[in-house]
């Protein structure tokens, strides 16, 4: 059976492939190696497969997301699964919305945004039986998917997924070659160059959303943040600007340079905080339409979700092929003086994830690790004042709200009530459900 890989995870899997040739020093014999080929996805198509269709079951979960009694939770690269959350103890899944190519999403009164590839759409969600976009601007995303300008006379297309294919092939190149021959000439190198060449309250009885006129909640992991007005959407290297005064018509404004890694946009007060690879950049959103930059935090080069309450920023660091690092902690900055951030303390940490922040309440992901909680009112001890500790599930991301804690990981979607935090009870649980 043929598999897929997504483009994030392709070039350490091109270094696996240089790390096993180096395990022999015989010539001039067969070699065996994955050859990913692209695959890619007419425009055409990817906009003519938006659709609202009945409740699916999540089984790759990514990004969530609340507004008023509403969750919606990505489904990577597939759509935005639908849950009226009026119950947390009894949350339904209503609906989901096919998006082609969706990882993140906000919402503001009865308009959800959503990216699909390279385009952003607006979707009216005031009526659960008549979701629909009402507006897609093309092509406002270019940094991870990449344009062709023909693709087999049918118009452009998207690079969408690389297809693991086995190969073997006898090579004749010379022993003292430092690369094979398939790699100079052929096999992995020709598929880089060609894959980048070119490119909320609901009512059940009347099937009606009630439009929540404030901005929903996104999880620390997001890469869309809306402030009044105001969408902010961080692409690898740089923060897009969207004018969202009239909700369902986004108007495209300004775009600002950030640097490499960009991973995760956090807004609090009149800043936005955004992790990157190399550090935590603060952005000025005084004037709403220019951000300008503040500050940077550097650290070690890392994944490196944000999230701040008051005069603290909590950052998490962890290891990875996407983020290429091995230091895994949490660090707690002092930001009284935005213009001069300071690391108070660093905590060690098995691989974290996302985070939260609620009064004393820390909720720290730790990937396969679970999820733990911290009291964080002593910041120079907070290792010492884990409350509780859940080591058996896989743990991604949070939204604690309300005395409500949200938690998304792949083993599923849980519910906490953390009213009295060292005796938090789980609500209720969707699971993922994942075809052998």
């Amino acid at each position: 059976m043929k598999k897929m890989i997504h483009p994030s995870r392709f070039l350490s899997c091109i270094g696996m492939v240089l790390l096993c040739w180096g395990c022999t020093d015989d010539c001039n014999k067969e070699v065996s190696y994955i050859y990913y080929k692209p695959v890619y996805t007419t425009t055409e198509e990817i906009r003519s497969s938006f659709d609202f269709q009945q409740p699916e079951e999540i089984s790759f979960p990514g990004k969530i997301y609340l507004l008023g009694n509403f969750l919606f939770v990505n489904e990577i690269s597939k759509g935005i699964h639908i849950i009226d959350n009026s119950d947390a103890a009894n949350p339904v899944n209503v609906g989901f919305v096919n998006i082609p190519g969706n990882h993140d999403m906000a919402a503001r009164g009865n308009i959800l945004y959503a990216d699909s590839y390279i385009d952003l759409l607006a979707i009216d969600i005031s009526d659960m039986n008549d979701i629909k976009v009402v507006k897609r601007m093309e092509g406002v995303f270019n940094d991870h998917y990449y344009m062709m300008e023909q693709f087999n006379d049918q118009g452009e297309a998207v690079l969408v997924t690389y297809e693991e294919i086995d190969t073997t092939f006898t090579d004749m190149s010379d022993c003292n070659d430092v690369v094979p021959s398939f790699l100079r000439f052929g096999g992995i190198n020709a598929t880089m160059d060609k894959a980048y060449s070119g490119a909320l309250s609901y009512s059940s009885e009347t099937n009606f959303f009630t439009p929540v006129a404030s901005a929903g909640l996104g999880g620390s992991m997001a890469r869309f943040a809306i402030v009044n007005d105001k969408l902010y959407t961080a692409g690898t290297y740089y923060l897009q600007v969207f004018d969202i005064a009239t909700l369902s018509d986004p108007v495209k404004g300004a775009w600002i340079d950030l640097g490499w890694g960009i991973e995760t946009i956090f807004p609090y007060e009149n800043n936005l905080f955004i992790g990157a690879n190399n550090g935590m950049h603060i952005y000025d959103i005084s004037d709403p339409e220019s951000p300008v930059h503040v500050s940077t935090f550097a650290h070690v080069t890392s994944c490196d979700p944000v999230v701040v309450q008051d005069t603290l920023a909590f950052v998490t660091l962890r290891s990875g092929t996407e983020c290429q690092g091995y230091t895994n902690q949490l660090d707690v900055l002092n930001i009284k003086n935005l213009y001069n951030p300071t690391l108070i303390k660093s905590y060690p940490m098995k691989n974290p994830h996302g985070l939260g922040i609620d009064g004393k309440a820390l909720f720290i992901c730790e990937g396969e690790f679970g999820l733990k909680v911290f009291d964080s009112r002593d910041i120079f001890s907070i290792d010492q004042h884990m409350v509780k500790n859940y080591p058996d599930i896989h743990a991604f991301d949070v939204i604690p709200f309300n005395d409500i804690l949200i938690m998304i990981g792949e083993d599923g979607l849980f519910q906490y009530d953390y009213t009295h935090l060292e005796n938090m009870k789980l609500l209720s649980t969707i699971p993922i459900v994942r075809e052998e």
